[in-house]
């Protein structure tokens, strides 16, 4: 079942987690605790999900990509903490529990991403030693990280806040960089790992599904309650943020969602082998509840 295999992998990332956690260190030991109170939080690891079922989808060993879910993890949480901030989407929780900066104050919480993203790079430098596979997936992901990628999305998502005058253009922008690159980066991982096999395919699935969960995330903070979501909603409206829904309407959004969603999954019947579990997680996140 769908729900078994995503909790296998889930449950196979959480030990890699787990062990890092343990020999983690750092100080002044607040840094320490707010870096592993915001990656003990839970979720779905969604992308360290990705990453093990492309792999083994590609014939990948799963060994050999514990690291870059690990990456892609840390760099995924980092941009939460500072997403939450004050001067950014200005959240107090996050999976249902205080937020960072609530715990730890705003500055703490800022240094906290920002060892984060700086270990994720380290975890990545030290995989990039086996070989340019290795050195290939990792400059994607810091490539899908950085200012061509999810920082570029944040900064546009910003920009635009209030403005008056829709731009499907600047929206698709901020979907693919904001959330679509990061999502594609796990989806690639494995591909690069083996050169590159399925890689046009594997892009346009992994770019189209993170657009596709960050439109499930508009209507979600219209539709969604806090007890699934662990976070606020209701906010983009309030604080201006450019939407699909600001853009189409909440109806006329929940259609291109299940439009995007045909097409996700159509792009996969060009692939080889058992693509049943990544049509399934298209639906996941299309009919997610948080």
């Amino acid at each position: 079942m769908f729900e078994n295999r995503y909790d296998e992998y889930r449950q196979r990332f959480n030990v890699v987690l787990e062990k890092f956690c343990s020999e983690f260190t750092c100080r002044p030991k607040i840094l320490e605790d707010s870096i592993k109170y915001s990656l003990n939080l839970g979720g779905k690891r969604f992308r360290p999900v990705l990453v093990y079922a492309v792999g083994d989808l590609l014939g990948v060993e799963l060994d050999s990509l514990d690291d870059f879910a690990l990456a892609l993890e840390l760099i995924h949480t980092y941009s939460l903490i500072h997403d939450d901030l004050p001067d950014m989407d200005n959240d107090d929780f996050r999976r249902g529990k205080p937020s960072n900066h609530k715990v730890f104050g705003n500055g703490n919480a800022i240094l906290a991403g920002d060892g984060l993203l700086n270990t994720a790079y380290a975890v990545l430098f030290t995989a990039m030693r086996r070989g340019v596979g290795y050195i290939d997936a990792s400059q994607y992901i810091c490539d899908c990280a950085g200012v061509n990628g999810m920082i570029a999305g944040q900064a546009a998502d910003l920009y635009y806040a209030n403005s008056q005058k829709p731009d499907k253009r600047a929206l698709d922008f901020i979907y693919l960089n904001k959330t679509a690159k990061l999502i594609s980066a796990a989806v690639l991982v494995p591909s690069l790992l083996l050169g590159g096999k399925y890689f046009s395919e594997l892009k346009f699935y992994g770019e189209n599904l993170g657009i596709l969960f960050q439109i499930c995330d508009d209507i979600l903070d219209v539709e969604g309650n806090f007890e699934l979501l662990g976070k606020s909603i209701g906010k983009d409206e309030k604080e201006g943020k450019y939407t699909a829904i600001g853009l189409y309407g909440l109806n006329e959004t929940k259609i291109q969602a299940d439009m995007l969603a045909s097409r996700v999954k159509a792009i996969l019947e060009g692939i080889e082998g058992d693509t049943e579990f990544l049509s399934k997680l298209t639906d996941f996140v299309r009919d997610r509840s948080n």
